[in-house]
């Protein structure tokens, strides 16, 4: 190969080479992922809206969606490869090295399948039908839609485009009241789409004002629902004790680090009782051990004080005692009065998915000895201060699971999580998920974690008071019981299958006048 080739400037030509389109894309899809910059969102997704809307086979659309949610994705989960260490469960250095990368590869492939999906349905589409490019945007988003709708109903979903706005756009937040946080991404993936029309259309101008129109209409509504008052009455105030332990799993997991929990959480519960609130809320597996009424220093504690605990512990499964779940308890000087199971449970953590498959080997990635079993979708946590709409851990990621207990009478949302051994920015991304539910549902939400970010969040998504991360925490907050019904609420996720519906509708009559 001659020299002046090996140093001829890149052109316009050259980049458009496939190899160059990749990383291009890759590139796009990391923008997409700098969360909590939450403006990239707007135009990191062009690039493949305009990969695509120039006209792809299969296999081009799949591999061009592949490095683009490889990137995004890759960005956003990153805090996954933190699972190592993981020595002190028995895995040798190397093995827990592997297992983090492995899990950190698998779970961003998983979520990288739902743009995987929408560009193989994009390129079905235009095979079958030749519109023009406006339409194919319309189609693109109520696809992406509902596809993120199937994606939210699997084991693992959590990085929807609605999450890269939250904290940070509070107004755009406020779409969640009407239906969920897709209203959100429906307006990330159509103002994308439109942006990448202009760059493609002779009359670039005209779409360019199009997505710059689309983004102002659905921030004027946002910010319209954003000035609604709260109008809390002073007779629905609750003052809730959160307790944030601070009690890393590879101690807390241990015959001292158990004891440790016990005497700071019944230590942490008088001293926040005497000074006046009327419950206390711990974190997930607060006591790590499985749930013993016989038999339990809190049981007693509680007798004599008399203010309802909310307690995260591991309870038995009454139809089958070789399977737990992971609950959140009140305790009352009755006894347990209310539980709330887990729903979402976290794969190799917390069950063994194909275990007979995988063997008795991976087994040992869960500090548990037996496998859990989720809670029932149709749960009610009624406590003695209100209907609460409860979610541990990875529930906060599943809107649908908060939408559905306040349309039963929620009142407030009270969450209980264990972030440990991850990173402050998966800290901040889980109160993210939590900051969306409050707003979507209209509620007030208190959030205990083991090491952070513990938080009180009101129904405009603002955060109250918010703890230090790796630091142990003692904190009383008043938050309010509410009764509105937002839309979401009323209706749930409406605008998916209206959507679905209209393209459904437009693609026949398209079909049938040509």
């Amino acid at each position: 190969m001659a020299i002046s080739q090996l140093t001829r400037p890149l052109t316009l030509k050259s980049i458009s080479k496939p190899k160059f389109r990749y990383l291009g894309l890759l590139l796009a899809g990391i923008l997409m992922g700098l969360w909590p910059i939450w403006p990239l969102a707007w135009i990191a997704l062009v690039p493949l809206w305009w990969a695509v809307l120039r006209g792809v086979s299969l296999r081009q659309g799949a591999l061009y969606a592949l490095a683009w949610g490889v990137g995004y994705q890759g960005a956003m989960l990153e805090w996954v490869l933190h699972l190592h260490p993981l020595m002190w469960l028995g895995v040798p250095w190397l093995g827990s090295v592997a297992i983090a990368t492995l899990a950190y590869g698998f779970v961003t492939l998983w979520c990288a399948g739902i743009v995987i999906t929408w560009a193989l349905g994009m390129a079905a589409f235009q095979q079958l039908v030749h519109a023009g490019k406006v339409g194919q945007v319309f189609v693109g988003t109520a696809l992406w839609c509902g596809i993120e709708a199937l994606w939210s109903m699997s084991p693992l979903y959590g990085t929807s485009l609605a999450i890269t706005q939250s904290p940070g756009n509070l107004v755009i937040l406020h779409l969640t009241q009407l239906s969920g946080h897709l209203a959100v991404t429906a307006a990330i993936v159509m103002v994308n789409g439109l942006l990448a029309v202009a760059t493609i259309r002779p009359c670039s101008r005209r779409w360019g004002i199009a997505a710059a129109g689309v983004f102002a209409m659905v921030h004027i509504v946002g910010w319209s629902l954003y000035q609604h008052p709260l109008q809390d009455r002073p007779s629905e105030a609750l003052t809730i004790g959160i307790v944030q332990g601070n009690i890393p799993s590879r101690e807390k997991l241990t015959y001292q680090g158990i004891r440790q929990a016990e005497d700071l959480y019944r230590n942490s519960y008088r001293q926040l009782s005497e000074n006046g609130a009327d419950a206390v809320l711990t974190p997930e597996g607060a006591i790590p051990t499985v749930w013993k009424p016989e038999s339990n220093i809190f049981s007693d504690v509680v007798k004599e004080v008399g203010t309802p605990l909310w307690l995260g512990t591991f309870t038995l499964v009454p139809t089958d005692k070789r399977h737990i779940h992971q609950s959140l308890i009140e305790l009352t000087p009755n006894g347990i009065t209310q539980k709330y199971n887990k729903i979402k449970l976290v794969p190799l953590g917390e069950y063994i998915p194909f275990q007979s498959v995988l063997g008795d080997f991976i087994s040992r990635l869960s500090p548990i000895g037996t496998d859990m079993l989720p809670g029932k979708p149709t749960q009610q946590f009624q406590t003695s201060l209100g209907i609460a709409a409860t979610g541990i851990c990875y529930d906060s990621a599943y809107g649908w699971i908060f939408q559905r207990q306040v349309a039963q009478g929620g009142e407030f949302i009270l969450t209980a999580s264990n972030n440990d051994p991850y990173p402050p920015r998966m800290m901040a991304q889980h109160h993210g998920h939590d900051i969306i539910q409050a707003i979507s549902t209209d509620r007030w939400a208190a959030r205990s974690t083991n090491t952070g970010l513990s938080a009180v969040v009101d129904p405009h998504g603002q955060t109250q008071w918010m703890s230090t991360p790796a630091t142990f925490n003692a904190q009383m907050e008043t938050l309010y019981r509410r009764h509105t019904q937002t839309l979401y609420v009323r209706w749930g996720n409406w605008l998916v299958p209206m959507l679905l519906l209209i393209s459904i509708g437009w693609v026949l009559r398209y079909q049938l006048v040509k």
